[in-house]
């Protein structure tokens, strides 16, 4: 399978601030990948230079072209999207659907329109008259009539209440996502979106720290509830993180025996935010 994204030895530097420093990853097409980091860590420096909003050094492939000098070709098969909450307060409905069908080459006005007819959303309707909710929705019926091959999202629900999150993210998946599309997005909010990534993308202080589709992560991964008498034993087994909750010690293992492990305490899989924790302190230390 070709490799929708590739990145060798990707670098950008800022005055003496290195903002990428020898990234280096792929993407497969039909993949929802999540790029998760501290602020500060790259995430928006490397977003700039797939979509060819900047220079930089080594080498990069986006749907294999080069998204800096090839940024116009590659747009008709790129959507990218940041707060989803956000549209031009002045604007009208049908004059914002005039707009993006005048603007991308892949928009579907008829998925547009279908998407409107099962909201409460007038098309001679202001932005500014809209629900924050309906702007979700409107800017979602935007979305998903963009028959793109690749779906940037930077920090998508930005603002929004918890019901709004779920259901973006749910349409997305349902509705938008499919083996011939592949979606990239960064996020704050991990616990929302880990049950729909298919990869993981950890990235700080501009380096790759952690590569890894979800299978793997759960294969090499183990976080254990630790029964007290077995702290000591558990300890030997060289966790790469430790934190106490619920009454309870919680370790998480790599690479460890799982029948070994059951014998400590109670065996999951670790959530994303813990796993993102302990790979980042690991990196620092």
């Amino acid at each position: 399978m070709t490799d929708l994204i590739v990145a060798r030895g990707l670098g950008k530097t800022f005055g003496s601030t290195r903002a990428l420093d020898d990234v280096n990853f792929r993407v497969q097409p039909g993949r929802i990948v999540g790029l998760i980091g501290p602020n500060g860590a790259g995430k928006t420096t490397a977003l700039k230079a797939l979509l060819g909003l900047t220079r930089f050094d080594g080498e990069l492939s986006v749907l294999g072209l080069n998204p800096f000098r090839q940024r116009h070709q590659l747009m008709q098969d790129v959507c990218f999207i940041a707060d989803v909450a956000v549209l031009p307060r002045w604007i009208r409905v049908a004059q914002l659907i005039e707009f993006v069908a005048a603007t991308h080459p892949r928009f579907r006005r008829e998925v547009c329109e279908h998407f409107l007819s099962r909201s409460d959303i007038k098309k001679t309707s202001r932005v500014k008259e809209l629900s924050k909710g309906m702007v979700t929705q409107l800017h979602l019926a935007l979305v998903m009539a963009i028959d793109a091959k690749l779906l940037v999202l930077d920090e998508p629900t930005l603002g929004l209440d918890i019901l709004m999150r779920k259901q973006f993210y749910e349409t997305l998946l349902n509705e938008y996502f499919d083996e011939q599309r592949t979606i990239l997005v960064t996020t704050h909010q991990v616990e929302e979106i880990e049950h729909i990534l298919t990869d993981l993308l950890f990235i700080d202080r501009g380096r790759i720290v952690l590569d890894a589709a979800m299978d793997e992560v759960q294969e090499k991964y183990a976080q254990v509830a630790i029964r007290p008498e077995h702290l000591a034993a558990a300890r030997t087994l060289k966790p790469v993180a430790e934190r106490q909750g619920l009454g309870r010690t919680h370790m998480l293992f790599k690479d460890a025996e799982r029948a070994g492990l059951e014998r400590l305490g109670e065996v999951g899989v670790p959530s994303v935010a813990d796993l993102f924790v302990a790979v980042i302190q690991g990196a620092r230390s």
